[in-house]
């Protein structure tokens, strides 16, 4: 692949578009020429991107002609249509939908994690769920140390994972009941402003939502364990940027709280709040990079158990940054 190879954002007008967009920029990915695209009521908005200015084209089937990687910040139908077409072009595709996660023969990367299921030829990469990432970076340290048995994940995410009209639902819900007044309910089977929902997606027939499949699977599959005991309970919360998780784990080893500070403090992508009284919070983890891990502690209720506490924003290392991680993985080994 070229040095400088040609970048097509695919969904640039959304919101993990524009912050794939802000990534590039801020990371100085080399680029010869970047492309912006989105659906034909986006064409003629006009992105700013530093000293540039970005003219979104409509998507179609020629829109992958020359380009050499596409990052596909799309619904799973648009990707599901459009990122066979890109790969089929000759772009390296990068997908953020759930689509092609769980495919067999689709690489599911976190970089700090598994890059090494990316093999040159490669023309499809999926990107995991903004929860699982967060969850998989301590989580294969951990399992690196002491083997994992059994994890419990309950997360606490914020509106933005569902979009700008989610966004825009919570601060005008929010407004309304300041102000007294009446407001909707559309983006949420329920009020979300003061208000947790313990239900993110659709639920299947066994009562899980998707989304809790989603990182129960996809973990799964990164961490290559596929028989992992892993349950989660997925919860929307009144919070506009960034995840957490409450994490239990059970080791098969044991492995001491302050070993495993010391583990995650050399560990890239990952911040450590050490001290008990100091933990990562939602509202400080966004528009951050890093996966922060705090209140680690032993669970004494089993022979080899940790608790933990995993925040870190959704649109970044959660979506955007991990994308264009993988692009510049991809551009080191392609």
């Amino acid at each position: 692949m070229k040095s400088e190879p040609v970048i097509a954002v695919v969904g640039a007008t959304g919101l993990v578009g524009r912050e794939m967009l802000a990534v590039i920029g801020e990371r100085e990915f080399p680029y010869s020429d970047l492309k912006a695209f989105a659906s034909e009521r986006s064409v003629g908005e006009v992105i700013e991107f530093g000293d540039e200015e970005l003219n979104v084209e409509t998507l179609d089937e020629n829109s992958f002609e020359g380009v050499d990687i596409a990052l596909f910040a799309t619904d799973g139908e648009t990707a599901s249509k459009f990122v066979p077409i890109g790969a089929e072009a000759g772009a390296i595709c990068i997908d953020n939908s759930s689509f092609f996660r769980m495919k067999d023969d689709i690489p599911l990367i976190v970089p700090e994690v598994n890059p090494h299921a990316f093999k040159k030829g490669m023309r499809i990469i999926a990107n995991p769920n903004c929860s699982t990432i967060q969850l998989v970076l301590p989580l294969n340290i951990i399992h690196k140390a002491a083997g994992l048995k059994r994890v419990v994940v309950s997360s606490y995410q914020s509106v933005s994972g569902a979009g700008k009209d989610a966004l825009d639902e919570l601060w005008n819900q929010s407004l309304a009941i300041f102000n007294q007044t009446g407001f909707e309910v559309e983006q949420f089977p329920h009020q979300i402003a003061f208000n947790c929902i313990p239900q993110i997606d659709v639920f299947t027939e066994d009562g899980y939502t998707k989304e809790e499949k989603k990182i129960i699977n996809e973990s799964r599959k990164i961490l290559g364990l596929p028989n992992l005991k892993v349950t989660a309970t997925t919860v929307r919360v009144p919070v506009f940027h960034s995840h957490a998780e409450s994490v239990n784990v059970e080791t098969e080893r044991a492995l001491l709280p302050i070993d495993l500070v010391k583990l995650l403090e050399g560990s890239p992508g990952i911040e450590v709040f050490a001290s008990h009284e100091e933990y990562p919070i939602q509202i400080g983890a966004a528009g951050g990079d890093t996966v922060q891990v705090g209140r680690i502690r032993k669970d004494a209720s089993v022979e080899h158990g940790l608790d933990l506490w995993i925040v870190s924003d959704n649109l970044r290392k959660g979506a955007a940054l991990n994308a264009v991680q993988i692009a510049e993985m991809v551009l080191k080994t392609a």
